[in-house]
């Protein structure tokens, strides 16, 4: 069975652990949620497939119950904590907890870098822009950046980039991308660094409203009536759109400037709740 660090649900883990007990001998949820401390013979099993939750106690008993002690203890409390915040601050709180863990035991997180990709602008802009100005030194990029950032914080992007192995660097301190485009996949963690980074973007683009040159961006939108059915049609012709953007965009290994592309599409009434 996969070590603890390696999982970022808790649930999955009970999952694992149960599953591979059962191969090795006659185990069942029964006796895995008596030596949890739990009267229902079937609570944990409900609890993996996510129809019930783990208490902070419970947590502590079914870590122990599965072995888990010291660092593992910790990252597992940290992984049920992640799993039952609420919000996008909570959940980035307890996920940094969990990386804080690992690291403190040499372990790295499955979706780590990704998660910190994802959680702030700096970088993918620096990702895109490194490359396109070559031999330029920390300084020079921060001033190249529409958005405020210090020389310091570009070395740490780089670094960080370069250690994800997102950019390589040669003999002559150029960076030169290792893909082309860097998407998100189906994972556990990402979307709540997604979202914050959408927010951030979002500022963004309020501020170049007045900030940027008309000729320099381009925005535009509609307000639409629609069906359930128009609507999954509509988000299918807009992934298809940044399909076509992305291929556009890197057909050419150079770049002039380093742009955002938002694409948002969201309800501005509520007639469904309004039914119920």
């Amino acid at each position: 069975m996969k070590d603890v660090f390696e999982y970022t649900g808790y649930r999955q883990y009970i999952a694992d652990y149960y599953a591979e007990r059962k191969v090795k001998s006659a185990f069942t949820w029964r006796e895995f949620a008596r030596v949890a401390g739990f009267s229902s013979s079937v609570h944990l099993k409900y609890v993996s497939e996510g129809r019930f939750n783990l208490g902070e106690d419970a947590a502590e008993r079914v870590a122990k119950a599965m072995g888990l002690s010291g660092n593992r203890l910790e990252y597992f409390r940290a992984m049920v904590e992640f799993d039952h915040a609420k919000t996008d601050a909570e959940k980035k709180a307890a996920y940094g907890k969990m990386i804080s863990i690992a690291k403190a035991h040499k372990a790295k997180v499955l979706e780590g870098d990704s998660f910190r990709f994802f959680s702030d602008w700096k970088n993918p802009v620096i990702r895109e822009l490194a490359p396109a100005m070559p031999g330029a030194k920390p300084l020079a990029l921060a001033h190249a950046c529409r958005e405020k950032i210090t020389a310091a914080e570009v070395s740490e992007t780089l670094n960080f980039l370069v250690k994800a192995g997102l950019l390589q660097k040669d003999d002559v301190g150029n960076y030169t991308q290792t893909e082309k485009s860097v998407t998100t996949g189906p994972m556990e963690v990402t979307p709540v660094a997604v979202r914050g980074m959408l927010r951030q973007m979002g500022e963004f683009a309020l501020d170049a409203i007045e900030g940027v040159p008309q000729a320099e961006r381009h925005f535009s939108g509609v307000t639409l009536g629609v069906t359930h059915e128009a609507y999954d049609e509509i988000v299918q012709v807009i992934a298809e759109c940044r399909k076509k953007v992305i291929a556009i965009a890197t057909r050419d290994s150079a770049a002039d400037e380093v742009y955002r592309l938002n694409m948002q599409f969201f309800p501005m009434t509520n007639i469904k709740g309004l039914k119920k």
